[in-house]
C-alpha cells in the first residue's frame, strides 16, 4: 500500500531538489566514501520523506505507533530493503499506548454554562483514561490557603460519604496522582479534576500541573488538571455540575521495530545505525523523525553492493514517542553477548529541522559534564571532523536520554549522533552562524501537524545525509578509532 500512496502523491522532487547520483550508483559498489556520498542525495532522502507523508495523509494525518499510519509506515520501510537486497526482522512488542486525540474539554454546566480553555485554564493529565462525563461535582479534603498542606485524595478516608456517579474535585499535595486518582475511582467517582495545589505563589504550584498518573494509572476514568485560581472557584461554587472530557487514547498496542543488516561483516563487531520511525499523533512527523528514518534508508540502500569488513545493522524504532520503548525493547531482549558484539551506535533524530543548528551528541562530557560510554568520545571527534573539513561550524548537545541512544548508554555501548534541533530557541550568536530566525524554534512545528513535507532545510538535510553515510561507512571499515580494536 505505501508503495502505491507514493506513486500516487507525484510531488515535483525535481523542481526542488539537486540532481540524482549518477546512474551508476544503482549498480556499482560503493565501497569508498567519495564513491557512497555521490550516491546519497538530498533527492532520495526526500523520496523516502515524500512517502511518509502520503502514508500519513492516508491514515488520519499521523504516523503514532500502534496506529495505521505507522504498520503502514513500516512495509514501506521493509518493501524498500527488500528491493535493494536485505532480509529485514520486523520485531514485534506490545506497549502501553498514550496519546491525546484531539482536543479535550472542561465545562461548568450549572449553575452558569462556562466553557474553559484547553491549556490555559485546565489540561488533560498525562497518562488519563479517555471518557466524556457529565456529573455533580464533590470537592475531597480541600485546602484552599497559601502555606496549604493538601493530602487531598491520599487516603480511602478522604471519600468518606462521597456520592458514587461524582466527579471528584481533588488537590494536588503530598502523593501521587496516581494514588489520589485511584482512590477516587475506588469510591466511585466517573472523573476527576486536580488543581494545583496554591501553596506557594510560585507559577509551577499555581498553573496547569505538569504531572502523570504513570503507566501504572488502574483508575479507568478520565482526569484533567486545572490551575489552583480555578479550583479555588470550582470549590467555592455550589450546585457544581462539570463536563470532563479526556479525549485520549490508552490501550495496549502491538507495534514494531524494523532491523536490517549487511549480509557480510564480522557478526562479533556490530556497527549499528538507528532511528525512529513513529510521529506523534498530532501529526505526519516528516523531520521528526522521517529524517532521520528517510536518511538511514537511503543509506542502506546504496551500500547495499558494500562487503563490509563489521557488520553493519541498520534499526528503525517504533514507540519512540511514548517513551523510548521500540529501542528499550530491543537491547533488553539481547543476549550478553549480542549486547557485547555492538560496537558502537549511531543515533539520527531530527536532522532536517527547518531553524537548525549543526549539533553533535556530547559525547565526551566536556561541554555538559556527562560523557557517554568509552568510544563516545571518538565519535563525536569524528562528526566534528566531518563539519570541519567543510568549513562548517557546530556545537555540543546534551546527552538527555530523550531519544533512542539511552538505551545503548545505559549498557555501556559508545554512541554518538547528529541533531538539528527541536523546541528549543535559536539565539543572536546561532543565528549569525548558521542562519535562520533568532527566537523561533529549531523546528517550528516539532510535535505539531504542520511537520509535513515542507518542514524542512534542504541544506542540512542534504549535509546530515552525507554525514551519516560517511560515519556508517568508516566505522563498517574500521572501528578502531572507537574501540581500539
Amino acid at each position: 500500500m505505501a508503495a502505491l500512496l507514493l506513486a500516487a502523491l507525484v510531488i515535483p522532487l525535481h523542481a526542488e531538489l539537486a540532481d540524482a547520483g549518477p546512474a551508476a550508483c544503482e549498480k556499482r559498489n560503493n565501497n569508498t566514501a567519495k564513491k557512497l556520498l555521490e550516491c546519497v542525495t538530498l533527492q532520495g532522502v526526500r523520496e523516502h520523506q515524500a512517502a511518509f507523508q502520503a502514508i500519513a495523509d492516508a491514515n488520519g494525518g499521523n504516523r503514532f505507533s500502534g496506529l495505521p499510519g505507522y504498520d503502514a509506515s513500516v512495509d514501506y520501510v521493509v518493501e524498500r530493503l527488500e528491493a535493494a537486497g536485505y532480509d529485514p526482522t520486523v520485531q514485534e512488542f506490545d506497549y502501553l499506548a498514550f496519546t491525546p486525540l484531539g482536543d479535550s474539554a472542561l465545562e461548568q454546566t450549572a449553575p452558569v454554562a462556562t466553557t474553559y480553555v484547553e491549556g490555559v485554564d485546565f489540561g488533560v493529565i498525562d497518562q488519563s483514561d479517555p471518557g466524556d462525563v457529565t456529573a455533580a461535582v464533590t470537592g475531597v479534603d480541600l485546602q484552599l490557603v497559601l502555606g496549604n498542606t493538601s493530602t487531598s485524595g491520599c487516603e480511602a478516608a478522604d471519600f468518606a460519604g462521597f456520592p458514587a456517579g461524582n466527579i471528584a474535585l481533588l488537590q494536588r499535595g503530598t502523593c501521587t496522582f496516581e494514588l489520589k486518582a485511584e482512590n477516587a475511582a475506588a469510591a466511585g467517582a466517573v472523573g476527576i479534576v486536580i488543581f494545583n495545589q496554591g501553596d506557594t505563589a510560585d507559577p509551577g504550584r499555581q498553573g496547569i500541573p505538569a504531572v502523570t498518573l504513570t503507566a501504572n494509572n488502574t483508575s479507568g476514568i478520565p482526569v484533567l488538571g486545572t490551575t489552583y485560581p480555578l479550583g479555588e472557584e470550582l470549590a467555592g461554587t455550589p450546585g457544581l455540575v462539570m463536563r470532563v472530557f479526556a479525549n485520549t487514547l490508552r490501550e495496549i498496542k502491538t507495534t514494531f521495530n524494523v532491523l536490517a543488516e549487511t549480509s557480510h561483516g564480522d557478526d562479533s563487531n556490530v556497527v549499528m545505525v538507528g532511528a525512529h520511525l513513529d510521529s506523534v499523533s498530532a501529526g505526519p512527523g516528516i523531520n521528526d523523525n522521517g529524517s532521520g528514518s528517510g536518511a538511514i534508508l537511503e543509506v542502506a540502500e546504496q551500500m547495499k553492493k558494500v562487503k563490509p569488513t563489521n557488520t553493519v545493522r541498520f534499526a528503525w524504532w517504533g514507540a519512540e514517542e511514548s517513551g523510548l520503548v521500540g529501542s528499550d525493547f530491543y537491547v533488553a531482549n539481547l543476549t550478553d553477548a549480542e549486547r557485547a558484539n555492538i560496537a558502537l551506535y549511531l543515533n539520527f533524530d531530527m536532522v532536517g529541522s527547518p531553524n537548525f543548528v549543526r549539533f553533535i551528541y556530547d559525547g565526551d562530557g566536556s561541554a555538559f559534564g556527562l560523557a557517554g560510554p568509552d568510544g563516545s568520545a571518538a565519535i563525536e571527534a569524528g562528526f566534528e571532523d566531518f563539519y570541519a573539513d567543510r568549513g562548517l561550524a557546530f556545537e555540543p548537545t546534551q546527552i538527555d536520554f530523550r531519544s533512542d541512544y539511552a538505551a545503548f548508554f545505559e549498557n555501556d555501548i559508545a554512541f554518538g549522533g547528529l541533531f538539528t534541533g527541536a523546541e528549543g530557541i535559536k539565539t543572536a550568536a546561532q543565528r549569525d552562524i548558521y542562519g535562520g530566525i533568532i527566537g523561533e524554534q529549531y523546528d517550528p512545528c516539532y510535535h505539531e501537524a504542520c511537520d509535513t513535507f515542507a518542514n524542512n532545510s534542504n541544506e542540512v538535510l542534504d549535509l546530515n545525509s552525507d554525514a551519516i553515510a560517511f560515519a556508517t561507512l568508516t566505522y563498517a571499515m574500521d572501528t578502531s578509532s572507537v574501540d581500539g580494536g
